[in-house]
């Protein structure tokens, strides 16, 4: 069982998606907040193995919340999924920064945000190709790329490495990647696998910061 917890400021959110996942063979809904800092509070004591987080609450907002969950130097993260809405993409793209394990839009279909759970709960990360290229395409003026000396953390990388690191940060999905390059998916998802040890970066979120901070790609 994916066990979740749903955070949402508005009531009837909350029970749409209780009553969603609740549908689901697969997932178990083990608490619900209507503020960030009930969603942390809840989360720690908790420990799900997905947060539904929204991202404008009470008290204290999702990106924070997120930060507290799964953000740098949390010694055990936990999995947040942002649902938001598309005009606040901006804060998506921060939310990204703090740790998200991938976002949704509020307007997807049912079977899109469960599945989306359960791609999170499995370890992977939530960024649709689309919505990659549109989002951090859009926002990517808002990364600094970093001092010379960070671009070093590259040189662990083979050329090939490289190579599928771009296509990554681009957004392309494993499938269109193994289309561009002409090898198979399971060639793909070794090399994705490689890349985010070798740079010590939790998922795919993390890499594509990684290549906007590094100026890899712009």
């Amino acid at each position: 069982m994916i066990r979740v917890l749903v955070c949402d400021d508005q009531a009837l959110i909350r029970a749409g998606f209780v009553t969603v996942f609740g549908m689901q063979d697969d997932l178990d809904v083990v608490g619900e907040a209507s503020d960030g800092e009930a969603a942390v509070r809840e989360a720690l004591r908790l420990r799900p193995d997905v947060v539904v987080m929204d991202i404008r609450m009470p008290l204290l907002d999702g990106i924070e919340a997120t930060r507290r969950l799964a953000g740098p130097g949390v010694d055990q993260p936990i999995r947040v999924l942002v649902v938001t809405t598309f005009n606040l993409d901006g804060y998506v793209y921060e939310a990204l920064r703090a740790g998200a394990s991938g976002f949704l839009l509020k307007d997807a279909q049912p079977a899109e945000l469960i599945e989306g759970i359960r791609t999170i709960a499995r370890g992977e990360s939530l960024l649709a190709p689309a919505v990659t290229r549109g989002l951090v395409g859009r926002f990517g003026d808002r990364v600094r790329p970093s001092a010379s000396g960070s671009d070093q953390r590259l040189a662990v990388l083979t050329a090939r490495e490289i190579e599928v690191f771009r296509l990554i940060a681009e957004g392309l999905s494993n499938a269109e990647i193994a289309a561009r390059l002409v090898i198979s998916p399971e060639t793909v998802k070794t090399y994705v696998s490689r890349i985010l040890t070798k740079l010590a970066l939790r998922d795919r979120v993390q890499a594509v910061i990684l290549a906007y901070q590094t100026g890899l790609v712009s």
